[in-house]
């Protein structure tokens, strides 16, 4: 690693300060860190926001959970009331990465993140999610703008984000066996306002898809899913999956998840 300095601000307007400045957010490190030791960041600056009080916690509002920025994978994962209300949320979280990555990571670090093959981004587009930073509350539909970017400005800190509570909902995932990153991932929610799809790891981030959710807008079953042809033409190609292969993916999860939604 290069020479930094480690800054652990008490509360988010401190954090924001020392970001605005150039500090660089450290949230779970499990990005960040693995490429400072790579040599491929070299922040002068860390700035620690595992002592911040206001960025963790979970709590239900009415039918929306709102979960702390800081909030580990693990607690997610385990959390009651989030088991029983919201199920496929807890699933998602319980099954990122191993178990020390699940010790570690946060939900914010993921979400502002966003790397193209993360599991928590799509649960935030799949639920039609609201990211709640320092300065604004960014709806999920406007918050992933790309590969590894955001809406989120400089300086901008996630505080929290809320998740409303869906009728049914659930994340399949064909995982790559080294990286724990999945091949693609798609996360299903239906709503009484309509069905949202959100897939991840087969494109340049995550998004949704329309022609899944039109099909299963008009009948939530697997064979519905089924009957929606895949295009490939845009989706990644590499050594661990070509393109029209993540492409039958999608097609397969999402007729999965929604089996295993309907129970």
């Amino acid at each position: 690693m290069y020479p930094f300095t480690l800054e652990r601000p008490a509360s988010v307007a401190d954090a924001v300060q020392l970001a605005g400045a150039g500090g660089k957010p450290l949230a779970g490190g499990q990005t960040l860190l693995a490429s400072m030791k790579l040599r491929l960041s070299a922040p002068e600056q860390l700035v620690d926001l595992a002592g911040i009080p206001e960025l963790t916690g979970i709590s239900r509002e009415g039918d929306a959970f709102t979960i702390g920025a800081m909030a580990r994978h693990l607690e997610v994962a385990n959390h009651a009331d989030i088991r029983l209300a919201y199920p496929a949320l807890a699933d998602l979280a319980s099954r990122i990465g191993d178990r020390q990555v699940r010790a570690m990571g946060t939900l914010g670090g993921s979400v502002a993140n966003n790397d193209p093959a993360a599991c928590y981004p799509s649960a935030v587009l799949g639920s039609g999610a609201t990211v709640i930073t320092d300065r604004r509350e960014i709806a999920a539909d406007d918050f992933f703008l790309g590969l590894f970017t955001t809406a989120l400005e400089e300086g901008e800190l996630i505080v929290a984000i809320r998740f409303p509570i869906p009728k049914r909902a659930h994340y399949e995932k064909l995982r790559q066996k080294a990286s724990h990153f999945p091949l693609v991932g798609v996360f299903v929610a239906q709503y009484d306002d309509g069905v949202r799809v959100a897939i991840t790891g087969a494109g340049n981030g995550v998004f949704r898809h329309a022609g899944l959710e039109a099909a299963l807008n008009s009948s939530f079953t697997p064979e519905s899913a089924a009957a929606v042809a895949i295009d490939s033409q845009d989706l990644n190609s590499d050594l661990h999956a070509s393109a029209p292969y993540r492409a039958n993916l999608i097609g397969v999860l999402t007729q999965r998840a929604v089996r295993q939604a309907l129970g």
